[in-house]
């Protein structure tokens, strides 16, 4: 066991989740506590482009941790999303903007949730509550998660805490948010270095209801036609991810940043609950074009896990 408590976001992790990692190691510290930001999966081009802009390492890998580990979870809280061996783990504190599920503990804990467009306003807040200075690095890191989780703040997700904090964060790194965000959201969209089962296990989140396992997985692009002209490989990677984690469902969505809208490609065994939830039927690509959606947090994995029930 290690001596350090590990700071980490969910597996498959994205920019908010590296980065509020590594916010919170800082604010970890300013309370004296020997905290280290660690990940539970690849960094994405997106996330390795705010590292490369700062000169930044990436956290170290982790794959389990042991019994009695003191960890503190940020951008997530469900037990699939998160490290092997956590129930026998010590969390000593949850800072997520997600659904709160599954998450028992044996010992009471701090908890932060709320409903922002992302765990680093949060974060935002925390650090002006303690009067900790925010420099470029961690404002740069702040930007990035708000920027990368609200889609340049227009997706469905994003508040007015969002756009608050990213207003002042502006002024604190003196970079101009739909500049840099759109070169960092660029930077995410080019897949053409990944295999089909790296794509789609590029940011990948696991959800249960009532009996009922499926995963979500999404890509953001500029051109959805680029990213669905891989159809047949992607579908051979999603099929061998439900036989090996028998799910009932894989969801695929493709998700262009230009456009604000998604097609989602969809396999498994219960694709009609899928159908119910958006009341379309999947065409003879088991394929669906949903307008004007964005967020899987607020506009695709409730409405399937309503209709799973």
């Amino acid at each position: 066991m290690e001596d350090k408590v590990l700071i980490f976001g969910h597996k498959n992790p994205d920019t908010d989740s590296i980065c509020s990692s590594l916010i919170m190691e800082k604010l970890a510290k300013h309370h004296n506590v020997d905290a280290e930001a660690v990940r539970l999966g690849t960094v994405n081009k997106e996330t390795g482009y705010v590292l490369n802009y700062l000169k930044v390492e990436e956290p170290r890998l982790i794959e389990k941790v042991e019994k009695g580990q003191k960890l503190i979870l940020v951008d997530h809280n469900e037990a699939a999303q998160s490290i092997d061996g956590r129930d026998d783990a010590k969390v000593l504190a949850v800072i997520d903007h997600h659904r709160i599920a599954d998450f028992i503990t044996n010992e009471p804990l701090y908890y932060l949730a709320k409903p922002y467009g992302c765990t680093a306003t949060l974060l935002f807040e925390e650090y002006k509550k303690e009067g900790l200075e925010i420099d470029k690095v961690i404002g740069t890191l702040m930007i990035s998660a708000i920027i990368s989780d609200t889609l340049l703040l227009k997706s469905p997700t994003c508040t007015q805490k969002d756009i608050e904090a990213v207003k002042e964060l502006e002024d604190i790194t003196g970079l101009k948010a739909d500049e840099y965000g759109l070169e960092m959201l660029k930077a995410g969209t080019d897949l053409s270095t990944y295999s089909s089962e790296e794509v789609i296990n590029l940011d990948a989140k696991e959800f249960n209801a009532d009996s009922k396992k499926f995963v979500i997985s999404q890509v953001n692009t500029a051109d959805i036609d680029d990213v669905f002209a891989r159809r047949e490989e992607l579908e051979f990677a999603m099929e061998k991810e439900i036989s090996d984690k028998k799910l009932n469902i894989f969801i695929f969505v493709i998700t262009d940043i230009i456009n604000t809208n998604s097609k989602i490609i969809v396999l498994g065994s219960d694709k009609d609950i899928v159908e119910k939830a958006f009341n379309k039927k999947l065409d003879e690509f088991d394929s669906m074009i949903l307008e004007g959606v964005v967020s899987r947090k607020k506009q695709i994995a409730p409405q399937i896990l309503d209709a799973a029930k």
